[in-house]
């Protein structure tokens, strides 16, 4: 019996499937993955089809081709579509195929670094992250703001102190404003939870929602600043006088004392738009408190300044007994050039704009 392709095999009123199941029966690879390859050139992302062919491959001990049309079936799977019940055993068997065979991989890349004397312990920063994102050791994170996305930025969770020529002459004012924030926090009026209730949005789920535990005293807010709250502050306002802080009606500036007591966690989170770096500078660091962005921790110091592009991932932790504050406000990324400051300035603000309740319709 000769193999008919499957589109013939279709004119003549026999499913591919049976066409393929027919040749792997008398254990003809080569007829099976013809009939197979003839569906999926008409149908890409057929998944009983896909499964079919890395079943072959798996048969074939071809780990490589088996895992590169097992996870294509998973994914398509995994989406909105979903996936007929007679396929999940076959599902669950590709599940645990690319499993074992991402350990293999793992420890053959591992097997392999030892031979070259490479590890993550001894090789540069950047390497390193590469060699844990390749081993699936840590996953993959990148800029996803909630609200604005301006493309073209590195994708970079940390900024080194020594990179901003003006940070030190804030971090030499930690000292002053330490007395301006004990005051404040001496007369309980201005601190307010962080995460509060819009009544114009959806509620937010975060476990923060009207806690203390973690509040601001409010500088600047959205690009308004509040006069009652920055006259109490007169050194902690100056000191900021060099920094690149954008000034976008509704935006920008923000600028404000953070609080986190004791025992309180700030779950993982995005900002607003990848155009910023938000900067700490911590007034009061006690030991146990950390910060992650991406797969990346730092401990705050005391008068050290901490830069991060809060749009990717990111939370933060008090784990220590006393309370942690930072001064914090957003900068310019470095990146982006004077003239398209201005630009997204204009954009931003007309975002602004059009959303105003007194715009006409």
């Amino acid at each position: 019996m000769h193999y008919r392709s499957a589109n013939s095999a279709e004119r003549a009123g026999t499913a591919w499937s049976e066409v393929a199941q027919a040749c792997r029966a008398r254990g003809d690879d080569d007829g099976e993955e013809r009939a197979i390859t003839d569906r999926l050139n008409v149908a890409p992302r057929d998944l009983i089809a896909l499964l079919a062919m890395g079943a072959l491959f798996a048969r074939r001990s071809d780990e490589r081709a088996a895992t590169s049309f097992f996870r294509m079936a998973l994914k398509i799977a995994s989406g909105p579509s979903g996936y007929p019940p007679d396929a999940e055993s076959h599902l669950r068997q590709a599940q645990s195929y690319v499993q074992s065979a991402e350990a293999r991989f793992s420890q053959a890349i591992r097997d392999q670094l030892r031979r070259y004397s490479l590890s993550r312990g001894n090789v540069s920063k950047r390497v390193s992250q590469s060699i844990g994102l390749l081993l699936g050791e840590v996953p993959l994170q990148l800029q996803q703001p909630a609200m604005f996305y301006f493309p073209g930025l590195p994708q970079r969770a940390f900024f080194e102190r020594d990179e901003f020529p003006w940070l030190p002459d804030v971090e030499a004012q930690v000292s002053t404003i330490e007395e301006e924030l004990r005051a404040i926090v001496a007369s309980d009026e201005g601190f307010s939870p962080h995460t509060v209730r819009d009544r114009r949005t959806p509620p937010p789920t975060s476990p923060l929602l009207n806690d203390p535990r973690w509040s601001v005293f409010h500088l600047w807010q959205r690009g308004r600043e509040l006069p009652e709250n920055t006259r109490r502050v007169p050194a902690t306002v100056q000191a900021l006088d060099r920094a690149p802080i954008p000034l976008i009606r509704g935006f920008s500036p923000m600028i404000m004392f953070s609080l986190l007591r004791p025992g309180t966690h700030i779950p993982s989170h995005h900002g607003a738009t990848n155009t910023r770096l938000v900067c700490h500078l911590p007034i009061i660091a006690p030991d146990g408190c950390e910060l992650r962005v991406g797969n990346e921790i730092r401990a705050w110091v005391r008068g050290q300044g901490l830069i991060f592009d809060d749009s990717i991932q990111h939370e933060a932790w008090n784990r220590g007994g006393e309370t942690r504050v930072v001064l914090l406000f957003d900068i310019w990324r470095p990146e982006i050039s004077l003239a398209e400051r201005d630009e997204l300035t204009a954009l931003l603000e007309a975002v602004e704009l059009s959303q105003a309740d007194d715009l006409a319709a």
